[in-house]
């Protein structure tokens, strides 16, 4: 898996989803936001780290009894073991919450490895005790019901759908309280750059805002003066 460089991470952890999702729809993609996905606990620090997936299938019940779990290649639970440190477990639950997709054991293990945070478009057990943790995690709703009833965890480290976002194996997750989003690794850098700048000039603009000033020509910036302005802002926070 191709990591990120520590100062992309680090630019990654100063943007808002909202930003990169801009960012990316002026690079023509427009489908990278997971829908239906929510923060456990809202206010954690931003999510970042390379996706690390495991994909659920329906359920059939002759393949997927209690006693599955004894399999030491389980792939959920291989997937808990291999997760890479600073990555993200995703899972493609199908959009399904009616059973969990995990549960707070297997969080905390994420947890002690190192893991960067767990997102699912289905739903957690235990989902209190996962909110408690520092981990990040984000689904759609709680869920009290193993993931045996309704899914057979089949494949990890592929390509997967979740939440409507196809995620392939080192792509970037960014997690913050208004969701997730997707960036194709080889992206990765440079939208860093981009939010990174487009941060400071929001930041620049509700100042504006809170001082009375209009946003036409503010915002987007299209007005001369308005650029002389934010120019002489950036040097001064230098």
């Amino acid at each position: 898996m191709s990591k990120l460089t520590i100062s992309t991470r680090e630019k990654l952890k100063k943007v808002s989803t909202a930003t990169i999702a801009t960012c990316l729809f002026k690079k023509g993609l427009k489908n990278q936001f997971i829908q239906g996905v929510k923060p456990l606990q809202p206010g954690k620090a931003t999510m970042v780290g390379e996706a690390y997936t495991l994909r659920y299938i329906p359920a059939r019940e002759d393949l997927n009894p209690i006693e599955v779990f004894k399999d030491p290649k389980h792939p959920q639970r291989v997937a808990v073991e291999e997760c890479p440190e600073g990555a993200v477990l995703i899972i493609d639950s199908r959009k399904n919450p009616r059973a969990a997709s995990a549960g707070s054991i297997l969080a905390t293990r994420l947890m002690v490895r190192g893991a960067a945070g767990i997102v699912t478009d289905g739903g957690f057990r235990d989902s209190a005790e996962i909110a408690s943790l520092p981990l990040p995690s984000y689904h759609n709703m709680p869920s009290a019901p193993t993931n045996l009833t309704l899914h057979q965890a089949i494949d990890i480290n592929i390509p997967i759908g979740c939440g409507d976002v196809a995620v392939f194996p080192g792509d970037v997750v960014v997690g913050d309280d208004d969701g997730v989003i997707i960036i194709p690794f080889n992206l990765a850098d440079e939208v860093a750059d981009e939010c990174l700048k487009m941060t400071l000039y929001e930041e620049f603009v509700m100042e504006k805002v809170l001082e009375g000033q209009e946003i036409i020509g503010l915002y987007p910036l299209t007005n001369e003066r308005s650029k002389k302005e934010f120019e002489i802002w950036l040097k001064d926070k230098k």
